[in-house]
């Protein structure tokens, strides 16, 4: 028989085999839940799309509203469609990136747009041939700008240094930025291919002008190919006429004339042959200042022994005014005025190689002529103020040649032979007459033709330089660079370190008067048709803030 339970064995359960969570006996039991897995308080709602949107293209304008506003007010840009293009993109280089406006599209052709890269390369190739043709590093970084710009490219910031180019273009501030770069290897003198670009440009940022990127690339392929519009021979001869039109201008006769003109042209023969063998820059020039040195000693030895009363020294003066480099003097301080101070640098430098070249090429001819006996007058006046029509008709065909040299249009090679007269007769009236210092009629005239270069540019929506450098020519301190070295290598240093110190006087004379004047142009003048100026900022630093 099987043992009954006993009292102890009928006890109730101890709490401790109920869980807290367990309904007591007698509770219905609660509904299972469908998921045994509850969601989290951030999972979407039933109904919402989980994709994600399509990203916006960046070549779609956005527009994004200010995080602030400044307690002076958000400064209005005004940018008139008749302002040049220069002008317009200089303003928007020299603002804030958050302050500028968004680009106007210009050459938009499709929904996408073009292909970010491409854009670029070709701003890259565009800035390397106005670089490499020595255009001004803010005159590179505008006509960059403006390509980018004119094909839609937000956020673009060029940098334009004495060899290297690069642009940056960030399609908004969560994208990673795109930068490309290009190294300026070569340079040339070509303002027929220079003006050839600006055309380009001008066409590429005018809404009236439909340039896709195959069009702007084919046209720039046919820039690059395009050959001289001046032959060599005809470059030799123009060198020539410059020296002998300079040996005029400072007092030399006929056969002063043909004595420089034959040196300087055995010079220019020379430099070419060893730019032929490879020979750097820097060698050219001394074995090109060494001719007309020579002939300016022979004539002076055989004027000494024929009784001849001329300026043999004219000749030296002549061939020097064919050397100097006034192009890359001016584009050096037009860059540290505008606040490009390492390409102002590095073209400075360059500057001061080439008349260290100069300099070596002439004191090994004078001390040799020193040396011979030659009656070298480091005494005698640099210049006759006395023929003023002869100087004024010398200047011009000065100028003209200069243009020859720099491979300018043919239609601008009269204006700026005229600029170049119009230079000489300020310069004339200035210290002939009126008796001022030479630096300041300098200063003056350079002014000038900063002033009217700028206004013919204007005219014709193009680069300044073509009618600028050419026009420079007759102010060049060539006499005061001849009667300098003379001093030193007639052991006369006091006399030759001041007449140098007096040419690079003129020198940044003429830099700034030119830069001076193109400013002026700017600010008080409008441009043709406009209606309204565009507000113009200043340059990239003002004292510091």
């Amino acid at each position: 028989m099987a043992e009954s339970d006993g009292p102890e064995d009928r006890k109730p359960p101890s709490d401790e085999a109920h869980s807290a969570f367990t309904p007591p006996l007698g509770v219905p039991q609660p509904p299972v839940p469908e998921d045994e897995h509850p969601t989290s308080e951030f999972a979407l709602p039933d109904g919402v799309r989980t994709e994600a949107p399509a990203p916006t293209p960046s070549y779609v304008q956005t527009v994004s509203l200010p995080a602030f506003t400044p307690a002076e007010g958000v400064p209005m840009l005004r940018l008139t469609k008749e302002t040049p293009w220069q002008d317009r993109m200089r303003t928007l280089l020299r603002m804030p990136v958050g302050d500028r406006p968004l680009p106007e599209v210009v050459q938009r052709h499709d929904v996408t747009g073009p292909a970010v890269p491409r854009v670029l390369d070709l701003t890259l190739r565009i800035g390397e041939l106005l670089l490499a043709g020595g255009e001004g590093a803010e005159d590179v970084e505008a006509a960059m700008f403006a390509v980018s710009h004119a094909y839609g490219l937000e956020r673009c910031e060029p940098n334009v240094t004495f060899t290297l180019i690069s642009i940056s273009h960030q399609p908004s501030l969560v994208e990673d930025p795109v930068t490309a770069s290009r190294v300026v290897r070569r340079r040339g003198t070509d303002y027929t291919r220079l003006s050839a670009v600006f055309d380009l440009v001008d066409d590429i940022t005018n809404e009236d002008e439909d340039v896709t990127l195959e069009e702007a690339y084919r046209r720039l392929a046919a820039i690059r190919r395009n050959r001289h519009p001046y032959p060599g021979w005809a470059l030799t001869a123009a060198s020539g006429v410059l020296a002998g039109s300079a040996s005029v201008l400072v007092g030399g006769d006929f056969v002063v004339f043909l004595a420089a003109m034959t040196g300087a042209m055995l010079g220019d023969r020379l430099a070419w042959l060893c730019a032929g063998r490879g020979l750097p820059e820097f060698y050219q020039f001394v074995v090109a200042a060494m001719p007309p040195a020579a002939m300016g000693v022979a004539l002076t030895v055989a004027g000494s022994a024929l009784s001849w009363d001329g300026k043999p020294s004219a000749v030296i003066t002549g061939g020097l005014f064919a050397l100097l480099p006034g192009r890359a003097l001016v584009a050096g301080v037009q860059d540290g005025l505008t606040g490009y101070y390492i390409t102002a640098a590095a073209r400075l430098l360059e500057v001061m190689y080439f008349f260290i070249a100069i300099v070596i090429g002439v004191l090994i001819v004078l001390y040799l002529g020193v040396q011979l006996g030659a009656p070298l007058n480091p005494d005698s006046a640099p210049v006759s103020g006395q023929r003023p029509v002869v100087q004024i008709l010398v200047s011009v065909s000065l100028s003209l040649a200069f243009a020859v040299l720099l491979q300018q249009e043919r239609r601008t090679v009269l204006m700026v032979s005229l600029n170049g007269g119009v230079a000489w007769v300020v310069y004339g009236a200035m210290h002939f007459t009126a008796h001022i210092s030479p630096v300041a009629s300098t200063a003056v005239a350079a002014g000038l033709v900063g002033l009217f270069g700028q206004l013919f540019s204007r005219y014709q929506f193009s680069s300044s330089l073509p009618y600028v450098t050419a026009a420079i020519g007759p102010l060049l301190p060539g006499s005061a660079t001849y009667f300098g070295l003379l001093g030193i290598a007639q052991n006369e240093l006091d006399h030759g370190l001041a007449s140098l110190s007096k040419a690079v006087a003129l020198a940044l004379a003429i830099a700034v008067g030119v830069n001076l004047g193109g400013e002026i142009s700017r600010l008080f003048l409008k441009a043709p048709g406009a209606t309204r100026g565009s507000a113009r900022r200043a340059a990239k630093r003002t004292r510091g803030f």
